[in-house]
């Protein structure tokens, strides 16, 4: 690239006025999340279709997500010093061969279960450090791209919703086609064209660059860098609670999707096909909740909105599941809590973005990630167990009732206050993880001074 050119897109971004590495990124995590559901449907159903096991379909989950939190909990300063962009490129590029040696493996008769659990906890342990890194880069992009935080953070959890959509809708019918094998040659083919969007969207963006240490590459800089982002989550009150609430929810979660919805489909609902449509009607309605709150949340409290939409999104589907036969109701209620599962990202997305400075949120999103995962993995093979346990009514009953306490704590919970009161704190937070205290906006919401969870994961991420 020329130095006219790098001058050019500078000025573009002084200006506020170029979009194109906002609408990269978004496509490239779009075009990444729509893959991840193709595997969300297709790997536990591969599972069910040759082991018959809810057991086994349940210890998959459990080792594809333990290496997501362990990555998680090392990985905040490895983003920064190897630089966003790279780490997201590689991340894409390692997950999509993990993921392509599982059918090539199946088609040449080699495959073995063990295998398949370790190429999903391959896929798992660098899964977390790409999503990541595209999250942390949404201020700077919405900056550059001259748009609020709160409207790019909901076009970004409203595209991941639109990808969760689509691909649960098109794994669900070509698992039918096809067969669970080529579904992941397919999710092997998105991670490819997430990492060429991401190499070419974010070149010569400063954000996306690596950041030079302050001090020289040693493990004992590394722990510091490392305990920045801890120390800092451990001192806000309002980012701890939201991390305690989305761990529990995000396993719960955890064990609907991988178990107990495939077990559901499989014997009661028809095929995959159901589960698919499902899975699809739950993104459809996320993505418009999440473009609803992008276009008028504003006006609303956010802890009232938050508080609400999560004891919609919760209960009702475990409940409908478990005493209502048939695939319409389930489908409705489904439509129904997803709207209100998409509101709950662009708010923890806003309160995150507003809670932590630039220079540590490659630290504190990786501690954030780590909290709100750290139980998915025993989601997954709780879930399993309880349907081999107990029977599929009663796994429902008990999943259902424990996600409904869990959600409770925004009305109980004073520290759940400080989601109304906007940015607390003074952006010049020092190197240590304690910030100094803007004097002139909203009291603290930690007594130290100075949010994302998934699960988005997202996803899940952190996000619910």
């Amino acid at each position: 690239m020329s130095s006219d050119d790098t001058g050019d897109r500078e000025r573009r971004g002084n200006n506020g006025d170029d979009r194109r590495p906002l609408l990269l990124v978004l496509a490239a995590n779009t075009v990444s999340i729509a893959g991840n559901s193709l595997t969300l449907i297709a790997v536990p159903w591969f599972v069910l279709q040759t082991t018959g096991s809810a057991a086994k379909a349940g210890f998959v989950s459990f080792c594809a997500t333990l290496p997501v939190v362990v990555s998680a909990v090392i990985g905040g300063p490895v983003i920064d010093r190897i630089g966003r962009r790279r780490v997201s490129v590689a991340s894409d590029s390692l997950c999509g061969v993990a993921v392509a040696t599982i059918p090539v493996l199946h088609f040449a008769g080699l495959l073995r279960f063990w295998q398949l659990c370790a190429l999903m906890a391959f896929c798992g342990l660098l899964h977390a450090p790409g999503e990541t890194a595209r999250q942390v880069l949404v201020p700077a992009l919405a900056e550059r791209a001259g748009t609020t935080l709160s409207r790019a953070a909901s076009f970004y959890d409203g595209a991941s919703r639109g990808a969760r959509m689509l691909g649960a809708a098109l794994g669900g019918l070509l698992i039918a086609l096809l067969g669970p094998p080529s579904v992941l040659l397919l999710d092997a083919a998105t991670f490819a064209a997430s990492a060429v969007l991401i190499m070419a969207g974010l070149r010569g963006l400063p954000a996306a660059a690596p950041r030079k240490p302050v001090v020289p590459v040693s493990a004992r800089a590394y722990r510091a860098e490392l305990g920045e982002g801890y120390r800092f989550l451990l001192r806000h009150r309002l980012l701890l609670a939201i991390v305690l609430m989305v761990m529990v929810t995000n396993g719960l979660d955890q064990g609907m999707s991988s178990v107990l919805l495939p077990v559901h489909a499989e014997r009661h609902l028809g095929g995959s096909v159901q589960l698919g449509l499902l899975t699809a009607l739950f993104g459809g309605g996320a993505l418009v909740g999440a473009l609803l709150y992008g276009a008028v949340g504003d006006r609303f409290p956010r802890r009232t909105v938050f508080a609400v939409s999560f004891l919609v999104c919760g209960l009702p589907r475990f409940l409908i599941a478990a005493f209502v036969p048939g695939v319409s109701p389930l489908a409705v209620t489904m439509a129904a809590s997803g709207v209100a599962a998409g509101m709950l990202n662009p708010i923890l997305t806003t309160v995150t973005y507003e809670a932590v400075p630039d220079e540590l949120r490659s630290r504190v999103s990786g501690a954030l990630t780590a909290g709100v995962w750290v139980v998915m993995p025993l989601g997954g093979l709780a879930a399993g167990c309880l349907v081999e346990g107990v029977g599929l009514t009663a796994a429902f009953l008990v999943t259902g009732g424990v996600y409904f306490l869990a959600t409770l704590s925004p009305l109980v919970f004073p520290a759940w206050r400080g989601m109304d009161e906007g940015p607390a704190v003074d952006r010049r937070a020092g190197a240590s993880g304690e910030a100094a205290v803007d004097e002139s906006g909203p009291a603290p919401l930690s007594t130290a001074g100075p949010r994302r969870p998934t699960a988005a994961p997202a996803e899940p991420s952190p996000h619910p």
